[in-house]
């Protein structure tokens, strides 16, 4: 029986770091020049407002015409729905002209710019990269243009502002955000007599064996909870915010080992695998839908409760409009309540990659994506993903649903965290995943020791990410 390891991934849309091509791209901004700036992702300046470039005010100075490109990763659908709002900038902006392509990866954009093909703005799922755009110079900073137009990152929330910047630069503007909670099947809760969601980790853990259906061989047919690392959105980077646990000492070295509340997080996690059984948890997995399909196993009833993010809201309303379901925060460490109602989040991001034929339209187009409290909404409306400033989430155009609201909130906590930004992109995620792939399959006899391990193997990561080769 094949062991759950190779199901161990982050979300598609933060794919993992592509090390040789950034450092590529580290590479030609060397020979090139960097930015040559050094102004802090911090930087204060007037009270946040609309692009007047984006809603047309005669109070900045026309843009000159140009086609400006702007690369996404968006497809189909939700590549229409950008298409849309882009059109209200046009019109806002007369002359310019903005050339939107789709299906876009961060490959595809390190490529463009060690070939001089750059395109004007580049969009981004993986915030895990910021920090190798930033340092490279591979995207430009945008501290002085934001200083110049009295802009400040204070407009986004905290864990937000964490990885649009990096290294002294702010190289990146967010572009809506995912946030993670819980979802619960109202069904099966009646059913199990559970009158609301639970908010700490023993209850989730009583909750889910109540919840939880087995045959007579044992064999899981519903699982209350499945907490497999691995599983759908069982990254270890959305679970660390719900025990206050901490990526990094102050000196910026990995703290795996040193912090308690891993290790709380992990042996509860284990706990739970154990009493489902390993192997029943495998073939159950086995046996799951793909989670980005009508089978997903929570759509279908297969799982009574899920951490997932305030996407899936769009993909029940499409695929199972019949399931009535409920969503919160996700539960948290008993013994520190008040993180309850804070939780992951992440999101896209868009940068100017270095050699932009159009910098200054780029730059008007960038600020109204980001910034604009109307276009924010509309993208947050229509992708269901969370507008990321903190004006747009009181914008009188977003419509959210009883099911997308308490995504909103989630967002809005001030103990809502995300991952470190680092030079070494996703590595520490990915080497403590493989490591917590054998853990959970009772392969790893010292936890202390392993997670020992996991540090120094991350830490020698970074630092070679951080050499020479990447400026």
């Amino acid at each position: 029986m094949a062991d759950i390891p190779k199901a161990i991934r982050l979300r598609p849309r933060r794919t993992a770091a592509l090390a040789p091509l950034l450092a590529a791209a580290a590479l030609l901004a060397a020979a090139c020049g960097g930015s040559g700036s050094s102004s802090s992702s911090s930087s204060s300046g007037a009270a946040p407002a609309t692009s007047a470039a984006a809603s047309g005010s005669a109070a900045e100075k026309p843009l000159a015409p140009a086609t400006v490109t702007l690369w996404v990763g968006f497809t189909q659908r939700e590549l229409k729905i950008i298409k849309g709002v882009v059109a209200r900038f046009e019109q806002a902006n007369p002359g310019v002209k903005v050339k939107t392509v789709g299906g876009i990866s961060d490959d595809k954009i390190v490529a463009a710019i060690r070939g001089g093909n750059a395109p004007d703005i580049a969009q981004s799922f993986s915030t895990d990269n910021t920090g190798s755009f930033c340092a490279s110079g591979a995207w430009t900073d945008l501290g002085p243009r934001m200083k110049a137009d009295g802009l400040s990152t204070d407009q986004f929330p905290p864990a937000v502002r964490s990885y649009i910047g990096f290294g002294g630069k702010q190289c990146a503007m967010p572009m809506l955000a995912d946030v993670y909670g819980l979802y619960y099947n109202k069904k099966l809760f009646a059913k199990a007599g559970i009158t609301q969601p639970p908010r700490t980790l023993s209850e989730l853990t009583a909750d889910a064996k109540k919840l939880t259906q087995r045959s007579a061989d044992g064999t899981i047919k519903v699982a209350g909870f499945d907490p497999t690392w691995g599983f759908y959105e069982n990254a270890i980077a959305h679970y660390a915010p719900l025990v206050g646990a901490k990526w990094t000492k102050p000196d910026g070295s990995s703290n795996l080992a040193g912090d308690p509340n891993w290790v709380k997080l992990l042996q509860w996690q284990k706990d739970l695998v154990d009493w489902y059984g390993y192997d029943k948890l495998v073939r159950f997995n086995a046996g799951a839908g793909d989670e980005f399909s009508a089978s997903n196993a929570f759509e279908t009833g297969k799982v009574a409760m899920t951490m997932d993010g305030e996407f899936r809201t769009a993909f029940l309303a499409d695929e199972h409009p019949e399931l009535k379901y409920g969503t919160a925060p996700m539960p948290v460490d008993d013994a520190n309540p008040s993180l309850y109602g804070a939780g992951y989040v992440t999101g896209n991001i868009a940068g100017i990659p270095k050699g932009a034929k159009h910098p200054e339209q780029a730059w008007a187009l960038l600020k109204y994506l980001a910034t604009d409290p109307k276009a924010e909404s509309v993208l947050s409306n229509e992708l269901k993903n969370v507008p990321t400033t903190t004006a747009s989430l009181k914008a009188t155009e977003l419509r959210p649903t009883p099911e997308f609201k308490p995504f909103l909130a989630i967002f809005a906590h001030p103990k809502t965290a995300t991952n470190p930004i680092n030079a070494g992109g996703a590595a520490n995620q990915e080497l403590f995943e493989q490591m917590l792939a054998k853990y959970q399959a009772g392969k790893v006899p010292d936890l202390h020791a392993a997670l020992q391990k996991v540090d120094e193997q991350i830490d020698a990561q970074v630092e070679n990410a951080s050499g020479p080769q990447v400026p």
